[in-house]
């Protein structure tokens, strides 16, 4: 299945995505190096990362949402997109909420309860990011014409292809 939302033959979903991945792994990372002594504009940069991947996490929902709903539907690559999108939901949910509260607080830092809310969703984007490798490595979703759109997760070991007595 071919990507509906393409610029110069490529695929827009997989471009914008690294943006707001990067952003958001950064500004997590940034806060916690604030948290425990490090330079202080750090929290100030946290944030305006986080500003700026929930914006790319938004522009990315749009081209992906071209894609998912071009799926067609009882397939595995349906099952693993719906689960990909909803993760990828919660993650912009959970960013959005950090970024609410440090809106207009005294200091941009994030502190103790904030750090733990933003590893929750550095976790579930992990695993989002992994559903959206599946979809395209493994099913060839917005890659391929000809996708497997059912091809099993790469997660399982692949059939014994060796024959018995034969070279290993």
């Amino acid at each position: 299945m071919e990507s509906r939302l393409k610029v110069l033959g490529h695929p827009v979903h997989p471009m914008l995505v690294m943006f707001p991945v990067g952003l958001l792994v950064t500004a997590v990372l940034f806060d916690v190096v604030d948290t425990v002594g490090g330079p202080d504009f750090l929290g100030e940069v946290a944030y305006w990362n986080i500003t700026v991947g929930l914006v790319g996490g938004l522009l990315a929902a749009v081209a992906g949402t071209f894609d998912l709903l071009a799926i067609p539907s009882g397939t595995r690559a349906k099952r693993v997109a719906l689960t990909h999108a909803a993760a990828n939901v919660a993650v912009i949910l959970l960013f959005a909420a950090i970024w609410v509260v440090r809106l207009n607080a005294d200091s941009r830092g994030a502190g103790g309860a904030l750090i733990a809310i933003e590893l929750v969703a550095l976790a579930i984007l992990g695993v989002s990011a992994w559903l959206g490798g599946e979809l395209v490595d493994r099913l060839g979703v917005g890659v391929d014409r000809e996708a497997g759109l059912d091809a099993p997760s790469s997660l399982r070991p692949p059939a014994a292809t060796q024959r018995i007595g034969g070279p290993a």
